[in-house]
């Protein structure tokens, strides 16, 4: 699987928060980003199915 870049506009101060939030699970802010992202998609496919199946 490739990987891919993606590029986000976020305001200071959530991006701030999100640090913070990174920090406390020992995360950088993109690995907590793509969890948020995988929690996101697996909630979206308990309800509605796989994606792409």
């Amino acid at each position: 699987m490739a990987i891919k870049s993606v590029s986000i506009r976020i305001d200071e101060e959530m991006l701030n928060k999100l640090h913070v939030v990174a920090d406390y699970e020992g995360r950088s802010a993109n690995s907590q980003i793509l969890i948020l992202i995988r929690d996101c998609v697996s909630a979206y496919e308990k309800e509605h199915g796989k994606i792409g199946q």
